[in-house]
């Protein structure tokens, strides 16, 4: 056991969790888990300074992916195939890679997070430039797959963000921003799958959706670039027309049928009684941001 690396740490709390009955055995895992948003939380100044970087260079036109192994690759292909329905954001803006490819999304490769050509083979197919975006992830912040990740990103003269738990990461310093969660030993002995997969959930949550906040992908709390592409979706876009515009539900339905199911355009449309035409006019005017398109 690496008793050097926090991540790797046994629990004392849970050291005697095989003898608990099964009430027990969840309360303490929740007890473990009720530490990680405080852990997340003293990590908010960095991920706020990731948040700016990341919109910055979306703003621009650049592009952003995640990297890591096991669980983190899996919460980052997680997080960018969530973007495209829920922004309408082009699959390859956000992307993720897992070390071991496609197979280790369902199938753990525990030897994939050393392979240096995996990571390399990834980053050339990425192929980062100084407008992009890479953000490794990483509970230990130690494997080689995201190291060498991080280190090719900077090669490219791409901007580099790290995510782990582990205040002695050696990806910290190949990240321009460093975001450390210090959850501590997880209630079973180095399954960061538990407090540390959590902590990086949170923080994903966060740095895509702020940085599509930052962006105008949102008015208010509404995802006004939402995809309609099941009744669920249909039926909130129309909810979404409705609320921004303050007009009945079967009116929003009918502008964001002449919109072709772009809900941000329904709404300049209906604000502006103006044709599809000259509300995707106005929106590109605006870089797409509809609050400043409904104040001009």
């Amino acid at each position: 056991m690496h008793k050097d690396i926090l991540t790797e740490r046994g629990n004392p709390r849970t050291a005697d969790i095989d003898l608990m009955d099964t009430a027990d055995i969840v309360k303490a895992v929740n007890h473990e888990d009720l530490k990680v948003a405080k852990a997340v939380q003293k990590a908010l100044p960095e991920i706020a300074a990731a948040v700016d970087i990341i919109s910055a260079a979306l703003f621009k036109g650049g592009r952003m992916a995640y990297f890591g192994a096991g669980t983190s690759g899996r919460l980052g292909i997680l997080d960018a195939a969530e973007c495209m329905p829920t922004f309408s954001v082009p699959p390859e803006t956000i992307r993720a890679f897992i070390a071991g490819g496609a197979e280790a999304i369902c199938h753990a490769i525990e030897s994939a997070e050393d392979n240096k050509a995996f990571a390399i083979k990834d980053i050339n197919t990425f192929a980062p430039s100084d407008k992009d975006v890479v953000v490794g992830i990483s509970a230990s912040g130690n494997p080689a797959y995201v190291l060498t990740a991080l280190e090719e990103a900077r090669r490219h003269k791409a901007k580099t963000i790290g995510i782990t738990c582990n205040p002695d990461a050696k990806l910290a310093p190949l990240c321009d921003v460093c975001i450390t969660t210090v959850v501590g030993p997880e209630a079973i002995t180095g399954s960061s799958r538990m407090k540390a997969g959590t902590a990086q959930k949170m923080i994903l949550n966060m740095l895509s959706t702020a940085s599509m906040i930052k962006i105008g992908k949102t008015y208010g709390n509404y995802m006004i670039d939402v995809t309609p592409t099941c009744t669920k979706l249909i039926n909130r876009g129309n909810r979404i027309i409705s609320a921004i515009c303050q007009i009945p539900i079967a009116k929003a339905d009918e502008y964001r049928i002449k919109a072709n199911n772009k809900i941000k355009t329904a709404c300049v449309m209906c604000l502006k009684q103006c044709s599809k035409q000259k509300a995707e006019q106005l929106l590109s005017q605006h870089h797409g941001i509809l609050r400043k398109v409904i104040k001009a």
